[in-house]
């Protein structure tokens, strides 16, 4: 049996975003210290203050030569710290702890911290795609429509969590009308009029909510979902199959794979990536970068 001690010990850097989610974060730094492997791993953690301290943090880590550079957060922290990554040899590694965790949940790593700190501890890698629109990065999933008009609603709100998404979600949806996209998919032209477009890397938007059970993250391909308003009636009838990773079996949900999306619609609205709610113009482009992102798996 090999010396621990004749391993070198690797750089990790934890970045907490202490506002992701509803739960506290001021004790993640006596648990990493719990439960971090010390003979592997020389850790430091910070604490992010500000939109885009993640990325500035991650940029310095990876240059720094951080061998894994671990978001505490949500899909938003997550999105923040890969920007400051992407294409270097640092891996990134999620301690879930934000409002839907989509992507850890489509990675099935565990939510609680000291599991989610055991796959750290192995040290797993894979590489899997990223995307961006319009030269902004994103790496779960992003939106035009209504999912970005309730990203935006959202970040204003005074709850987080799940239940302040869905009381938002369901004020805003018998008010929201669907608009007009024309869609060039890898050269394919396509006319549709939509409730929302997302544009998905992994399957899902967080809490298990699946809009694209096919998806990959190492194919090199977006799933384009283009989703149709349901009758309000419906909702309720149909909306169990988004769990159960069957909703795009109706009617109202269709997907399109591609490596290069441009998208026309008749107004500059809001988008969102990784659910961060963010301003674009009437065309935008979504470009596909095939094993970019170095992560840490179960």
């Amino acid at each position: 049996m090999k010396d621990p001690s004749t391993h070198p010990v690797k750089k990790i850097v934890f970045i907490v975003n202490p506002i992701s989610g509803s739960g506290k974060k001021s004790d993640i730094a006596k648990v990493i210290g719990r439960y971090l492997d010390a003979s592997r791993y020389s850790s430091s953690v910070f604490f992010t203050e500000t939109r885009g301290h993640a990325t500035r943090l991650a940029r310095d880590a990876a240059e720094a030569g951080a061998n894994v550079v671990v978001a505490v957060g949500g899909d938003g922290t997550v999105n923040e710290v890969g920007k400051g990554i992407v294409g270097t040899e640092t891996a990134i590694a999620i301690i879930p702890t934000g409002s839907g965790n989509g992507l850890a949940r489509h990675l099935r790593l565990p939510l609680n911290y000291r599991r989610a700190i055991g796959i750290i501890n192995r040290g797993k890698r894979e590489t899997i795609d990223t995307a961006t629109m319009n030269g902004a990065f994103f790496v779960n999933v992003a939106g035009v429509g209504f999912d970005a008009h309730v990203a935006r609603k959202f970040e204003k709100a005074e709850k987080r969590g799940f239940l302040s998404y869905f009381s938002i979600s369901t004020s805003a949806y018998n008010r929201y009308k669907p608009k007009k996209y024309t869609l060039i998919i890898d050269g394919i032209t396509y006319k549709r009029r939509a409730l929302m477009i997302s544009f998905a890397n992994s399957s899902q938007f967080g809490n298990n909510t699946t809009i694209a059970p096919k998806a990959t993250l190492n194919d090199g391909l977006i799933d384009v979902c283009i989703l149709k308003k349901l009758p309000f009636w419906k909702i309720t009838l149909l909306s169990p199959l988004v769990f159960t990773k069957q909703f795009d079996k109706t009617p109202y949900l269709e997907i399109i794979q591609g490596r290069e999306v441009i998208v026309k619609r008749k107004k500059g609205r809001y988008i969102h990536l990784d659910g961060d709610p963010q301003e674009e113009g009437k065309t935008f482009a979504v470009i596909v970068h095939p094993l970019s992102l170095q992560v840490i798996v179960p």
